[in-house]
């Protein structure tokens, strides 16, 4: 028999390799798609997802049903099959054409597609494992920064294979969220993880849970500027490698540090990207106009990505006349995305745990919006 997905188009889902933050496993979907475990909060957010917010946020594009499989070797793979009731692009094709090539994910395999799905300056380690204290430091105090690819994404999809093997049967079906693939534009994605508020937990954390959050934004940059590092990854130009951070090491940071990281972001391993910092601090202004309309909203625990291209476009060099300066405004070359709602609460919300609606909008958000544009604006005035 041929299980759920049964003539239908099913899909192999791969680990999404540009996940720089979050601990839920954000899979790959498509090339322009990627999907995570629905949580009903954060369907009930993009369901009434208020117009002025939609360039702010991935596109919502529907949900999919995926189940666990396990090969003789017990190799795990995740499969999703098309939700009925969905639209099927694959009606009327034939189904064995359609079927999902069998690529297992064994440890030489993840490398192997990892090396598959990034360019080709990524001199990719084969050694590519996860192990938590490679993120941290090593024995001088020293992060080890040259990561050929983040690892992090990686770290969550083995847990979550990991838990889901250990919790679920073969057959159980799992709803999931199909999101857009912000980075797909880009050749180099260099994303920046900020999660943003003085205020992380959701209004239904345990007290054990809301005392755990509230001492690690007390403990952070959260508390003092509104925001901090949860995940970062730059291209570095000189090395062909990505230098990636993770939320520990953005947990650690000062005001001070928060600022030298933000720059360190912007820096191509030769120079900084100063062309970037106007784009970003407009985009960012338009967001804080949008964030201060939304009453009732509060973007507990979410995250806001900032991305841009480490692969310069070297035609402006040679065609001045195609690529006039103005394009140094042009924000298209950067992007600012708010990610992550599953603890979002507004008025009106199907699935919000606290019944009393907040008033006016998220003042923790915005403060966090304003500091960030301070430092890029001192960064761009060259302090």
């Amino acid at each position: 028999p041929l299980g759920p997905a049964e003539g239908r188009a099913a899909v192999l889902l791969q680990p999404f390799v540009h996940q720089v933050g979050g601990h839920t496993s954000m899979l790959t979907y498509d090339e322009h798609t990627v999907c995570k475990p629905l949580v009903s909060q954060e369907l009930s957010f993009y369901e009434s997802l208020p117009l002025a917010m939609r360039q702010f946020t991935p596109q919502y594009k529907g949900i999919v049903s995926v189940h666990l499989k396990k090969d003789s070797l017990g190799n795990l793979t995740l499969i999703a099959s098309p939700s009925l009731g969905q639209p099927d692009s694959s009606a009327g094709g034939d189904p064995a054409v359609t079927l999902w090539h069998k690529r297992k994910w064994s440890h030489t395999q993840v490398t192997k597609t990892f090396k598959d799905s990034c360019p080709g300056k990524m001199l990719l380690r084969t050694d590519l494992q996860y192990h938590t204290d490679s993120l941290l430091e090593d024995a001088n105090g020293k992060q080890p920064e040259r990561k050929s690819h983040n690892p992090w994404g990686l770290h969550c999809h083995r847990q979550h294979l990991n838990r889901m093997s250990s919790k679920h049967n073969e057959n159980k079906l799992h709803q999931f969220l199909l999101l857009e693939n912000v980075v797909s534009k880009y050749s180099y994605p260099c994303i920046l993880d900020l999660k943003m508020g003085t205020r992380q937990h959701g209004d239904d954390a345990s007290e054990e849970k809301k005392a755990r959050h509230i001492k690690k934004c007390e403990q952070s940059t959260s508390a003092s500027l509104g925001v901090r590092i949860c995940g970062m990854q730059v291209y570095q130009a000189d090395t062909g490698h990505f230098l990636c951070k993770d939320k520990y090491f953005g947990r650690k940071l000062s005001p001070e540090g928060f600022q030298q990281t933000l720059r360190q972001f912007l820096c191509n391993g030769n120079q900084l990207r100063t062309d970037l910092l106007e784009p970003i601090i407009l985009r960012l202004k338009a967001l804080l106009t949008v964030i201060r309309k939304q009453s009732s909203y509060r973007f507990y625990s979410s995250s806001l990505l900032i991305i841009y291209d480490g692969q310069e476009h070297k035609e402006s060099a040679d065609h001045h006349l195609a690529f006039p300066k103005t394009h140094g405004t042009n924000p298209s070359r950067v992007d600012v995305r708010m990610i992550d709602f599953a603890h979002t609460t507004f008025k009106g919300s199907k699935s919000n745990p606290n019944p009393t609606p907040y008033d006016g909008p998220d003042h923790g958000y915005i403060f966090g919006l304003e500091n960030l544009i301070k430092i890029l604006q001192s960064l761009s005035e060259g302090k």
